[in-house]
């Protein structure tokens, strides 16, 4: 076992890095959410996304509680969920960065909510905010889906796994 490992079934509170790193191993989609309209649009890399419920259509995700996106998206009371193609990787680290990448340099389209929608996105789900909670260090936000699509361009999805961005092989 490496040295920076906790034993099974040992008491105590657990490690964030370690938490992070035995999280790592945990294959997730990257997504960009998006919100606001107009000047107020932005958006931030996000890989804690998930469905909820079919009936009512239902999705989350969380950010962390000084994220700045956290604001636009209480505010404007929807947000969109922007599934990214393995082509997009640029366009993930730019929004994940602290000073995010402005909508004006992204290509992208109101939604049936009016929050942008990025054009080349694998998938999309615009979302209306219908609750939120407080859990730790983070936000959960829920939402209902309102408005979809898959453009159907055969792309592959942008994954993350062990703190890092890549593609699925291609046979997948």
């Amino acid at each position: 076992m490496p040295s920076d490992s906790q034993k099974p079934n040992q008491a105590g509170p657990v490690e964030a890095k370690l938490l992070r790193r035995v999280c790592g191993h945990f294959v997730t989609g990257v997504t960009v959410i998006t919100s606001g309209r107009d000047e107020e649009a932005s958006g931030t890399t996000v890989n804690s996304f998930t469905s909820v419920s079919l009936d009512p259509p239902l999705v989350l995700f969380c950010l962390h509680s000084e994220s700045r996106l956290r604001r636009v998206v209480e505010e404007s009371r929807a947000y969109a969920v922007n599934f990214l193609a393995a082509e997009q990787e640029p366009l993930a680290r730019a929004f994940a960065g602290r000073a995010t990448a402005s909508m004006r340099n992204a290509a992208h389209r109101p939604s049936a909510t009016g929050v942008p929608v990025l054009d080349d996105a694998l998938a999309y789900l615009s979302c209306r905010l219908v609750d939120t909670s407080e859990v730790g260090d983070h936000t959960v936000f829920i939402g209902e889906v309102v408005d979809l699509g898959v453009p159907e361009r055969g792309q592959q999805p942008l994954v993350f796994f062990r703190g890092e961005m890549s593609s699925l092989p291609a046979a997948v």
